[in-house]
């Protein structure tokens, strides 16, 4: 039987996996992919294989599937029969936050667990839920090779002037610096479009991460360089129920003026605010773009007016541009989006070729644009899954010598 990675995305009601063989020293083929959503209200695990083809899709009930580690649970049992009762070889993980210690993906341990667990906080939403299942394997199967990869990780190589906040000395060395997020989205982008336009690729280019969760940045010659996210995945764009940038004193009017709490705020901002806040309706980007609102306009107009400022931002950290990408949910779906953006970026010289965007075809600029402009899907799993892959064999090599 062949080794195999699975690779874990869990959320707070999803946990999303895929499952790659070993087909070399390299090499990955992806053998399925799948979810089980609804945890804790309507449990539905449905898994399809490298084709397409469905190979489970099965209801269960809350009392069954009522938190994470019941839902991981059904997703090994369901794995161990495709794979001959055989457990993967290794599991990676997404975490979302690495904080300052963590640059590259790591072995998981307990220890390394502890210290994830005390960036909670400046994740909220996402890093509980990142290591519910990494905790869960802990337990039931300790023996299970665990790999953490990070979203931040990318942009751990920025200068220091990126990531620095206007702060004396002693927060920067707690840690409260500017971090940026969706790292394993854009070190896919940078690696595909190298495959795809390498001249492009080895030049200036700012990629956009629009999605529920939106993010943009700059990478020349395919390492980070900026990021519109900061310390948490608050900063930046306006998101579907995230407020994006926002000055520090709302939050200091909200406290005086509103008695809100530090919990209030913190659901305010990621629960109520981005698209759903201007809209007042949906903080989904098809419901806007269907809706006569004016409420819905508002919030698209905000959204795609955010994402060509920040691209002259991000240009301007790298002294200038040579491309521009889209990816992720939105930026991947939704044509009429990136119309709207690259009419906001005329003056930068992008010109959409109309069928090839309505299309999502690749390149999407038109023959006559100054800079050439890409729809590309991004691949978080596998890049998690070639991660992972390089520290089993790290760890393979270490045993040997030893």
């Amino acid at each position: 039987m062949q080794d195999t990675i699975l690779v874990i995305n869990a959320g707070s009601s999803s946990i999303k996996f895929q499952l790659f063989a070993v087909a070399g020293h390299d090499r990955l083929d992806r053998r399925m992919k799948g979810q089980i959503d609804g945890i804790g209200t309507r449990p539905r695990l449905l898994a399809k294989d490298a084709e397409g083809r469905t190979l489970i899709d099965a209801r269960h009930s809350v009392a069954d599937v009522g938190g994470v580690s019941a839902a991981l649970e059904k997703v090994i049992v369901f794995l161990r029969q495709q794979i001959g009762g055989r457990l993967p070889t290794a599991v990676g993980h997404r975490v979302v936050h690495g904080g300052p210690d963590y640059r590259e993906p790591i072995a998981v341990t307990s220890e390394v667990v502890g210290r994830l667990e005390r960036l909670v906080p400046l994740a909220p939403l996402h890093q509980p839920n990142n290591l519910a299942p990494i905790r869960a394997i802990l337990e039931r199967q300790p023996q299970l090779f665990q790999v953490a990869c990070f979203d931040t990780a990318f942009h751990r190589d920025h200068p220091e002037v990126a990531d620095r906040f206007a702060i004396p000395e002693r927060l920067y060395e707690e840690g409260v610096r500017r971090y940026g997020f969706h790292g394993l989205s854009y070190e896919y982008i940078s690696k595909r479009l190298g495959e795809h336009a390498p001249e492009t690729a080895k030049g200036r280019i700012v990629a956009a991460h629009l999605g529920s969760g939106a993010s943009m940045c700059a990478i020349a010659a395919g390492k980070s360089i900026e990021s519109t996210m900061g310390f948490t995945a608050l900063d930046g764009l306006p998101m579907g129920t995230r407020s994006g940038q926002l000055d520090p004193g709302v939050i200091l009017y909200l406290m005086s003026e509103k008695r809100m709490s530090a919990k209030d705020i913190e659901r305010l901002l990621y629960n109520d605010c981005g698209l759903k806040g201007l809209s007042g309706t949906s903080n989904d980007v098809r419901d806007l773009l269907a809706s006569p609102d004016a409420g819905a306009k508002l919030a698209l107009d905000c959204f795609t007016y955010r994402i060509a400022l920040f691209a002259g931002m991000l240009a301007a950290a790298m002294g200038g541009i040579d491309g521009f990408v889209f990816t992720a949910g939105i930026g991947e779906n939704a044509p009429a989006i990136r119309e709207a953006v690259v009419r906001r970026l005329a003056w930068l010289g992008i010109e959409l070729d109309a069928t090839a965007n309505a299309k999502g075809e690749l390149l999407i600029s038109s023959r006559q644009s100054r800079l050439p402009c890409y729809v590309i899907a991004t691949d978080e799993e596998l890049m998690i899954a070639k991660h992972t892959l390089r520290v089993l064999h790290a760890r393979t090599s270490q045993e040997k010598r030893a």
